[in-house]
């Protein structure tokens, strides 16, 4: 067994306090990582305040994770001692479904197995990476291209993965119109990839205050959707629009500005649903379609299009005693973009 130091939330209403605690020896097709730094996603907190209903304490949270190759198992051939790795959202998936035999492990028909509060088969949870160590089957790691500034790469792992994968598959391309709804850890990403896709990008968000911060990312227009004389200008505007929003919010707005057989991409999880005007959908077939992370090609793929084009997360990277100061900023928008914590301090 590994000695381990961690990161946990104990209960829904006290935050995240250190934790110790053991895991596993590699397998022969399993990797020990040194964890440097892992990302916060919006994610950590839904679960840590038990949000979803299904957490499991003592919670690690933990999924956009990037550290150094420690051990490997006998069996490993993908990677070895030293090598930079990354490791996202899921740590696992059944391997012989049609989804998982299609390289889209992500939408595993047995289901995957997340990095945080995952179940194994011997009915412990898995603890993810605000700790100082993990261990992960070779399958699910991707490798870090070395000219990427390693803090900055960790939230690739999610909120890059996510909105690259929507972006991928929807084959946006020069001439497409695109809205962003909400600049945050996810929606910054969207509008990096998006504007390197080729396409005319506009954000729209109800913070005034990120209009400069959007145009220095390159977007085309800034709406502040407080104005609904702007918000009632641009009805049939859009082609796209990449929802990336988890607090309550009316949908049915967002559908009016799509044009003829435009797309709504909701990536935000809100707690409660919301409720849709379904002849918003009808009237021009328009359409509402999810998406979820991405495959581990996918990943990979898209890590090694960030270091050809030379995109990385915007993070303000803190030390592990800051964290329940970051969730509480985190809850209230109060960060450009994404907190990695620096794990070398844990």
């Amino acid at each position: 067994m590994i000695e381990v130091k961690g990161l946990a939330a104990y209960n829904s209403i006290t935050g995240l306090a250190p934790y110790s605690f053991k895991r596993n020896l590699p397998l022969s097709n399993e990797v020990l990582i040194d964890i440097l730094y892992c990302g916060i996603c919006h994610a950590d907190i839904h679960q840590a305040e038990n949000n979803y209903g299904n957490t499991v304490y003592p919670f690690v949270p933990g999924h956009e994770i990037v550290g150094r190759v420690k051990a490997i198992g006998n069996d490993v051939t993908k990677f070895k001692n030293g090598d930079l790795v990354g490791v996202g959202y899921f740590l696992g998936s059944c391997g012989h479904c049609p989804n998982c035999l299609n390289h889209e492990e992500q939408y595993c028909e047995n289901g995957i197995t997340p990095t945080q509060n995952g179940r194994l088969p011997g009915g412990e949870t898995t603890k993810g990476g605000y700790s100082d160590s993990i261990v992960v089957n070779e399958d699910f790691i991707v490798s870090i291209p070395k000219n990427l500034d390693t803090a900055r790469v960790a939230p690739l792992l999610c909120a890059g993965i996510t909105t690259y994968s929507v972006l991928k598959y929807n084959l946006v391309k020069p001439g497409h119109r695109i809205g962003i709804l909400g600049l945050g850890g996810l929606g910054h990403m969207a509008v990096k990839f998006a504007v390197s896709f080729g396409a005319e990008v506009t954000v729209l968000s109800s913070t005034s205050e990120k209009e400069k911060d959007a145009k220095d990312l390159g977007v085309h227009y800034f709406i502040n959707t407080s104005d609904k004389d702007e918000v009632k200008r641009l009805i049939g505007s859009f082609d796209f629009i990449v929802d990336t929003v988890s607090a309550k919010h009316d949908i049915n707005l967002y559908l009016r500005l799509l044009k003829k057989d435009g797309t709504l991409v909701l990536l935000g999880v809100p707690v409660d649903n919301p409720i849709l005007g379904v002849g918003l959908l009808t009237s021009l077939r328009k359409k509402i379609t999810g998406s979820f992370v991405g495959s581990i090609e996918d990943t990979q793929q898209m890590l090694n299009y960030c270091a050809t084009k030379g995109i990385t997360a915007d993070v303000e990277l803190i030390s592990p005693d800051y964290i329940n100061i970051a969730y509480k900023r985190m809850i209230e928008s109060d960060v450009r973009y994404r907190f990695v914590i620096d794990m070398k301090k844990l």
